[in-house]
């Protein structure tokens, strides 16, 4: 062969190999559940039918080591920033921003430009981007996904909203839910139900783009189970009379099966604080513990229905002949909700005047109920408290992963630490992109703080690092195996407390006094991550239902 014709051929051969380097990139799919307690699902220990989500965790990696935000829109900016939420722009949620806080970096209430989020990386590289339910993460055209580098997206712009085609908002002062595609704002089709809508839009985009040949990372956000509760109704009668035992019977059911998985180590108790201030079931009425257990029956429906169209989303990319080319990540944005929309500004009288809260409507269209403090402890099962709270009730989520790079750990559990703000160095390694440090299209921009998962998930120690978390002023620290907290009274004592989690996993003894050179440690790690993350620690006045009531009876 002469070189003429040895040149092309060794041309022909490159391309051919960027063509075939090109069709092996992998795809991505996130998938978020709004509110799921860390003891919901079947794979963690949870009553709750989910084979869908159980089957993945069979064929994938449980993660029951993994930390969130305490609440949503600064999980979700710490998930696509793989930033600090001080940082990125949700120091404190933009619906409850203090005077203090208003105005100064890093509180912005929506996803700033501090940050090259992980769409608009993945964008730059040649991916196809997507996302479809809730954003919750900037409210205008200009801060829509649209404008941070997704290709195609459908999304709700609030927290949250009826999970039904009338549109109701969760708060009184806001009331319509605002849909937005491709930036525009848009109303839903009659017969919407969220998980069934959101679950289309996405297989719909990802079909529609199929002729392009591109790799694809998307984030498909549901807002089950977010209240308000709401589900069909063939889902709702598949749970009747499940729950009629029973806060604590519940949760030693579910705290059993998780010791039998190995999630919860065998010993270790259910750490209940609020326990001793609400009443038990057997003080509630007739009355009142038949409307407990329809909440509840109402919020598992809500969770198996999420479950039937992942199972869905998964079944297209199997069919498609994707799916084992997809890098599947499931997750929940917070621990288990307990705190109640009743108190929220205006909504007791306008929930009293718009919607028909009557035993037989709970979870139908028209309806807006949330299931409490007592059943998101069960849903936190082992943990104290839950979603708001710096405490492991409030930031433990259950996470599963499924790759073809991960069947030797097929069905296995993963015990390391890991955070939210990992999920973006692990999705950029895997695609094989470079952040871009610190300038990005033309502005300036924070590095990541998180760090890649895949040592850990393969066997590898993962380095020990301090991690904070600072929300309503509730604080915590963790460093290695230690963590503390400061929460103010009821729920702490307004002083650090310290925790080994390795023999205490649900900060049941605080070992403050008795290891004042650990508490003295990460104290300084402390003032090391306020410095480092502009935290603004002046006083804050919470006014998100974190007075916790039941029929009266508030935990002091």
């Amino acid at each position: 062969m002469n070189l003429r014709y040895l040149s092309l051929a060794l041309c022909i051969t490159g391309l051919v190999s960027l063509s075939s380097q090109a069709a092996e990139k992998p795809n991505f799919l996130i998938i978020i559940a709004d509110d799921l307690g860390y003891s919901d699902l079947g794979s963690f220990g949870g009553e709750i039918e989910t084979p869908n989500l159980d089957a993945l965790a069979s064929e994938g990696v449980r993660l029951t080591n993994f930390q969130a935000a305490p609440t949503c829109s600064p999980t979700r900016s710490m998930l696509l920033s793989g930033t600090d939420s001080h940082q990125a722009g949700l120091g404190n949620m933009g619906e409850l921003l203090q005077e203090n806080q208003k105005g100064k970096p890093g509180y912005e209430g929506y996803l700033n430009q501090r940050v090259a989020n992980l769409a608009e990386v993945m964008q730059d590289a040649g991916y196809n981007t997507y996302t479809t339910g809730k954003w919750h993460l900037g409210r205008t055209e200009e801060l829509s996904p649209k404008a941070r580098g997704f290709d195609r997206s459908f999304i709700l712009v609030q927290g949250g909203a009826s999970h039904f085609d009338d549109q109701k908002a969760i708060i009184s002062v806001d009331p319509k839910a605002i849909y937005r595609e491709d930036g525009k704002q848009v109303e839903v089709p009659k017969g919407f139900f969220s998980s069934e809508f959101y679950t289309d839009r996405l297989i719909q985009y990802i079909e529609s783009d199929k002729a392009q040949d591109k790799p694809f990372m998307a984030v498909l956000s549901y807002t089950a189970p977010h209240w308000p509760l709401h589900a069909p109704d063939q889902w709702i009668d598949k749970y009747k009379g499940r729950y009629a035992e029973g806060y604590e019977a519940l949760r030693q059911q579910r705290l059993k099966r998780m010791q039998a998985k190995g999630i919860v180590p065998k010993g270790v108790s259910a750490n209940t604080p609020m326990e001793g201030g609400l009443p038990t079931w057997e003080q509630l009425s007739e009355e009142q513990r038949q409307r407990e257990a329809r909440s509840m029956e109402v919020y598992a429906a809500m969770v198996d229905n999420m479950d039937h169209h992942i199972g869905r989303m998964l079944d297209y990319l199997r069919k498609s002949g994707k799916l084992d080319n997809t890098f599947v990540l499931f997750m929940s944005d917070n621990g288990a909700d307990g705190n109640s929309p009743v108190d929220l500004p205006g909504n007791r009288e306008w929930m009293a005047k718009d919607f028909d809260n009557s035993l037989e409507n709970m979870g139908r269209k028209g309806s807006y109920i949330d299931y409490g403090a007592q059943w998101a402890q069960v849903g936190s099962t082992p943990f104290p408290f839950f979603k708001g709270f710096t405490s492991q009730g409030g930031t433990s989520v259950p996470v599963i992963l499924s790759h073809s790079s991960l069947k030797a750990q097929a069905g296995q559990l993963n015990g390391q630490f890991f955070h939210v703000m990992d999920v973006m160095p692990t999705i950029l390694e895997l695609a094989g992109v470079k952040h871009p440090g610190t300038q990005f299209r033309g502005r300036e921009v924070q590095p990541m703080q998180g760090v890649s998962m895949l040592p850990g998930l393969h066997g590898q120690a993962m380095p020990e690092r301090a991690v904070g978390w600072e929300l309503f002023g509730r604080r915590a620290l963790r460093k290695g195996d230690w963590k503390m907290t400061w929460m103010t009274a009821p729920y702490g004592s307004a002083e650090w407390q310290l925790y080994n989690l390795a023999k205490d996993p649900v900060e049941a003894h605080d070992l403050a006094k008795q290891e004042p050179a650990k508490l003295a440690e990460l104290t300084k790690e402390w003032d090391a991550y306020v410095q480092r993350n502009n935290v603004l620690l002046g006083p804050v006045k919470i006014k998100y239902g974190f007075e916790t009531c039941l029929y009266g009876h508030c935990f002091k």
